[in-house]
């Protein structure tokens, strides 16, 4: 294509990029939805248009035009975006809850891959004195019974547990998270076999009939620590899911996106973590029984619910949780 027919071809996109710069920049107020996208759309677009108007026309004059214009709309573009208590709100209320609910399929199934070794190992042992015999002895039995299980909550100052148990469910979470690169398999186990370590313990106390201190001491942190743990192995599985049916994009195309919205879920976790981590070491050595299920219970329900609140909302406004697309698209909050 000779230079005047791409002229006359792509001039007016790049009249209306300036005319919505000029409206971003003017706007005392958020813009229609539609312009916004547009906007963001046709910056993209002349971008792209610059690059090879540099390497197939190499005119002077055509390359500065739409250089002034790229940086122009790129400047508005970001300066939206720019406050950095802005960004953590839209994380917080678009891009975290909008991947975790993206992905939700793979979080039940990431469920199950925890849940039932669990249930399967705490029944079997906890009602077959034999294989509980072979899989653990009675003096280590009475003792995390009588004793143990309850002191791990107390073995340490409440600062340094509750740092110990954030860096322990932080690593466990990542490396099921990074696992996702053997198409889910590792990701798989390393729920599996937590799931298996958890249902030991429990089945340890099925067999004693002390159900009620195990989910007494587990429940309060429990409940949002598994649930984080659960879906750092969902984001995992989502990644080894591209590599297993990429689709229409190439493996490294479905396998990049996966896992840059990947990254938002493990960055929104690390929160869930902080809190689990707080109430661990402080909140369930610290209270009786029924108010520090209380608390877990009732934060856990804040958790699930923001979620699927914030979450849906999110995909509702279009958003899949790529903390690129979230920043490009401010202006269109969900709010």
């Amino acid at each position: 294509m000779d230079l005047d027919r791409y002229l006359t071809t792509h001039r007016p996109e790049w009249d209306r990029l300036r005319e919505l710069t000029s409206k971003v920049n003017s706007s005392s107020s958020k813009l229609p939805r539609s312009e916004l996208d547009e906007f963001v759309a046709l910056h993209h677009r002349v971008s792209a248009q610059l690059s090879f108007v540099r390497g197939f026309y190499a005119d002077p004059g055509l390359v500065t035009e739409l250089n002034a214009l790229v940086a122009g709309s790129n400047a508005e573009l970001y300066r939206r975006t720019s406050s950095t208590r802005s960004a953590f709100r839209r994380f917080f209320s678009i891009s975290f809850p909008g991947a975790v609910w993206h992905i939700r399929k793979a979080v039940f199934v990431s469920f199950l891959a925890l849940a039932v070794p669990w249930a399967a190992t705490a029944i079997w042992l906890g009602n077959d004195a034999e294989a509980l015999d072979l899989a653990i002895d009675e003096e280590t039995r009475n003792a995390l019974v009588e004793r143990d299980f309850e002191e791990y909550y107390s073995s340490s100052a409440a600062e340094e547990f509750a740092v110990k148990v954030l860096v322990n469910n932080i690593q466990v979470s990542f490396l099921a998270y990074a696992l996702g690169v053997t198409f889910g398999l590792g990701t798989l186990f390393i729920l599996a076999f937590n799931g298996f370590n958890v249902g030991a313990s429990h089945g340890v106390f099925i067999a004693a009939g002390a159900q009620g201190t195990f989910f007494g001491l587990i429940t309060p942190h429990g409940l949002l620590e598994l649930s984080a743990v659960i879906i750092a192995g969902a984001a995992g599985l989502s990644m080894g899911w591209a590599l297993v049916r990429p689709g229409d994009r190439t493996r490294a195309r479905a396998f990049g996106i996966e896992g840059r919205r990947s990254i938002a879920v493990i960055i929104g976790l690390i929160l869930a973590f902080i809190v689990a981590g707080f109430i661990e070491g402080f909140i369930t050595p610290g209270l009786p029984l029924w108010p520090r299920i209380g608390v877990g219970v009732s934060i856990w329900l804040a958790f699930v619910t923001y979620i699927v609140v914030f979450g849906k909302r999110a995909a509702l406004a279009g958003f899949t949780g790529l903390i690129t697309e979230t920043e490009e698209r401010a202006a269109a909050s969900v709010n």
